[in-house]
């Protein structure tokens, strides 16, 4: 009877599967009808079917099954069971909850459907659940385990450590739970804890894959990517349709910038399961880094089609339209992340830095705030917020931030990007681990491209610069005449533009034909850009950028030159050995502080800085009127970017100005919120707030320039100098009075004033600063001396002859250059 029941069960089957639900109820009517007990037979049969992996057939019965056995709670709950497995979750839950109406109390019905409520993320209602099953039945491991699962992704991680613990010792050979406890400890970055309980996983089932790729998660973290990957590949050998293991194995050689085998692995990953939406997100994650935005946008679209909740996904597609510039988008994104998971700390700071490249400063503060309050160890983010708060002088707390991040970064630890830090410290130790901190993460040295082989002397030294900068910015102000005077017979001069410019940009267009050849890069990835530079040839390639915004650091980790140099657009050491100089001045780096650079330091005879002498101030006169300056006062200026000032450079302009009642500070106005913050530090120090004057930007830096000429005496900041603007103001006779620190950006003033003859105005504490500046504006005929000293040197001060600059940093490429040709190593240079 059995062979034929089973060829009656395969007519219900086939009508099931071809959608005829009335005709499969029909005929399995009958045969209940003619045999009464054959229900318990038919059941026995879905559940062989199940055994067998033959899932749809088990499905048919126990549906077609249920409604004649409606008390029966075997049936729906092996239901769900097989739904659960075949990931159709819905259907699975439905399942259990027809099984709870028929026994309420079932705690193997609850610990299933608190399961699966993990698997759908809906990670409250699991933790309900379980909590329910383990009051019907407290000595299930099971339960406690699922309940783990639940409470790490509410981020209650000690909880889940605890529920696990019970796992484990209900259960201690419980493999899954040892496993599960690795991942919570894993949250927590207790690595090596972690993997002592990956271990203690494996100890128990050796040819567990998950515990092997979950090992090979935390030996990534700790970069130790060849272990993770032989992990990986040991998880991939036991389960080879394991899509998990394929896509972290791929998220492993994306970080050893391996894009092309990582995107092979994501490919693998979704063709093995293609409603894999962490994996569609994890392939665009690689996209971004070869600069294929098109193609990541669509493989996110596509993560979020098959989980419209995923909200990494929709915050990882919001930071590829800000790298487009697409801002609106991409605080939609966020937001539409936020709303999914009002926790996702990522997400906050993530839309913060969109509102940072936005200015609007106030509001990324309150989201970095956010993202720390929920996450504390989120990447280089105290930076970030200290550098936010700096932009509007919202100086509160700015000390212990400060102290936050030295801790910090002496302990390794990703706390501050190298540039935030240089205007908050003036410990060049401090600047240089932060840097190779930076380097380390995000661009060590790649051998990917292979040893340079050595090349034979050429009759001309291929030199190229590579910068963001080609544009109408401070580097390029600088450096334009520069690329037009470099002796031809010596040298071939390439420039890689790594920031595609706008059409409208003078600056760009003069820049274009200053050059031999001028390559835009902007769509190409590190890789394809080092692999150009080879193919080229280049002797020596200058970073004018080092870790500064749309910087490629990446670049120079393949080894694009024999020679690699950091020049001009950082002031600081880029903290990689792939760096081989930096140019420098004895003033910049006196032979004390070399040990704070990564790089072998070149000094040039004068100043590290070059200027454009055909940048001159216009013809316009501007009055003290139009300007908002009062007639008959003597003016202070100080044209410096806004994350430049702090409380001890206020301090010090506030007693100036108590001193020198008839006088004014004119600064530039930059935001909103610096105008009010500012004006309203001034008034804490019993300074009027008429007193401070905001310049507005100009269009034409010749009017910039121009204007100048309203003021007697230029205020420097530190721990960061003007830079630029003390060439500016230089250039345009006000003298400069500095501060000189120990830092790179604080002895930058001094270098140009050095280089115009005017070390007089150079000051080491703030007690002199204050009191050289009190006496020039109430000493007018030393102040008069001072500008006809610097009015005087304007022909013949180093800081004025491009020529000369250009002369002595060729001599210093050529030297460079020198040594390597006689497979010397790179070591100091001086330029007499």
């Amino acid at each position: 009877m059995k062979s034929q029941l089973q060829k009656v069960l395969q007519q219900v089957i086939q009508a099931f599967q071809i959608g005829n639900f009335k005709g499969a109820d029909i005929i399995l009517h009958e045969v209940l009808q003619k045999e009464t007990n054959s229900a318990d037979t038919i059941f026995e049969l879905g559940i062989a079917y199940a055994k067998a992996n033959r899932f749809m057939e088990a499905i048919a019965i126990f549906y077609c099954l249920q409604p004649h056995k409606n008390n029966d709670v075997r049936i729906p709950y092996n239901l769900g069971l097989i739904y659960s497995l075949q990931g159709m979750h819905q259907l699975a839950l439905e399942a259990y909850d027809l099984a709870l109406t028929i026994q309420p109390d079932d705690a193997e019905v609850l610990i299933n459907k608190g399961s699966t409520c993990n698997d759908i993320k809906n990670y409250a209602l699991a933790q309900e659940v379980l909590e329910k099953a383990i009051k019907i039945s407290p000595d299930i491991p099971e339960a406690w385990s699922n309940k783990g699962i639940a409470l790490n992704n509410l981020n209650l991680y000690q909880e889940s450590i605890q529920a696990y613990n019970k796992a484990i010792e209900l259960a201690p050979d419980f493999h899954e739970a040892w496993s599960n406890k690795g991942v919570t400890l894993y949250e927590l970055k207790r690595y090596d804890e972690a993997i002592t309980h990956y271990d203690k996983a494996l100890s128990l089932k050796p040819d567990y894959a998950e515990g092997w790729s979950n090992k090979g998660n935390v030996l990534k973290e700790l970069k130790r990517y060849d272990e993770a990957i032989t992990h990986y590949d040991k998880a991939l050998s036991l389960k080879p349709d394991y899509a998990e293991g394929w896509s972290n194995k791929g998220n492993v050689l994306k970080e050893l910038k391996r894009y092309d085998e990582a995107i092979a692995h994501h490919e693998r990953a979704l063709s093995l399961k293609p409603n894999y939406a962490e994996g569609w997100s994890n392939k665009g994650n690689v996209l971004i880094e070869l600069r294929r935005y098109d193609e990541a946008i669509a493989h996110y679209d596509k993560a979020l089609s098959l989980r419209p909740d995923y909200a990494e996904g929709w915050s990882n597609k919001g930071n590829v339209l800000k790298e487009l510039k697409r801002y609106d988008e991409a605080i939609a994104h966020h937001d539409k992340a936020l709303s999914l998971k009002p926790d996702y700390a990522e997400a906050w700071s993530n839309k913060g830095v969109t509102l940072n490249e936005l200015k609007q400063y106030d509001r990324a503060i309150d989201h970095y705030d956010k993202a720390l309050s929920l996450k504390p160890d989120i990447d280089w983010i105290y930076g970030d917020l200290a550098h936010a708060k700096m932009k509007i002088c919202s100086w509160s707390g700015l000390e212990d931030l400060l102290e936050v991040i030295s801790k910090k970064v002496m302990a390794n630890e990703k706390a501050s990007s190298p540039f935030s830090l240089l205007a908050l410290s003036d410990d060049p130790f401090l600047h240089k681990k932060c840097s190779e901190i930076y380097a380390q993460d995000g661009y060590p040295a790649n051998s990917a491209l292979g040893p340079i082989p050595k090349r034979s002397k050429k009759e001309k030294i291929r030199i190229a610069y590579f910068s963001a900068d080609f544009r109408n910015h401070p580097v390029a102000l600088l450096t334009a005449e520069l690329y037009e005077i470099h002796d031809r017979d010596r040298f071939e001069v390439f420039a890689f533009s790594l920031l595609k410019s706008s059409a409208e940009d003078e600056m760009n267009l003069r820049l274009r034909k200053g050059f031999d050849r001028f390559i835009d890069v902007d769509s190409m990835s590190e890789l394809q850009i080092a692999q150009l530079a080879r193919e080229l040839e280049v002797d020596i390639a200058i970073d004018l950028s080092g870790p500064t915004q749309h910087s490629r650091t990446g670049i120079f980790s393949y080894r694009a030159a024999p020679i690699q140099v950091n020049w001009l657009g950082y002031p600081g050491t880029i903290g990689a050995d792939y760096i081989d100089y930096i140019v420098a001045d004895q003033t910049i780096i006196p032979a004390q502080s070399q040990q704070f650079y990564s790089e072998k330091v070149a000094y040039l005879p004068d100043t590290y800085m070059v200027d454009d002498s055909k940048r001159i101030a216009s013809s316009r006169i501007f009055t003290k009127e139009e300007c908002g300056l009062p007639e008959n006062t003597f003016i202070f200026c100080c044209f410096n970017n806004d994350y430049k000032f702090n409380s001890q450079v206020l301090d010090s302009w506030s007693k100036i100005l108590l001193t020198v009642k008839n006088s004014v500070l004119w600064i530039s106005e930059n935001t909103e919120h610096f105008r009010v913050n500012i004006a309203n530090q001034f008034e804490r120090r019993r300074i009027d707030s008429t007193r401070i004057v905001f310049a507005r930007r100009e269009g034409l830096m010749a009017d910039h320039l121009a204007r100048y000429g309203l003021a007697d005496l230029f205020l420097d900041t530190w721990p960061y100098n003007a830079h630029t603007a003390t060439v500016d103001a230089l250039k345009a006779g006000v003298p400069v009075l500095t501060l000189e620190g120990q830092s790179f950006p604080s002895r930058v003033a001094a270098s140009l004033l050095n280089a115009v003859r005017l070390p007089e105005l150079i000051t080491r504490n703030q007690e002199e600063y204050e009191a050289l500046a009190i006496e020039l504006a109430m000493n007018p005929k030393k102040l008069a001396v001072v500008k006809l000293k610097l009015a005087n040197s304007y022909k013949t001060a180093p800081l004025f002859d491009t020529p000369l600059f250009a002369k002595n940093l060729e001599t210093a490429y050529i030297k460079m250059h020198e040594r390597y040709q006689a497979d010397l190593q790179p070591d100091h240079i001086y330029i007499d």
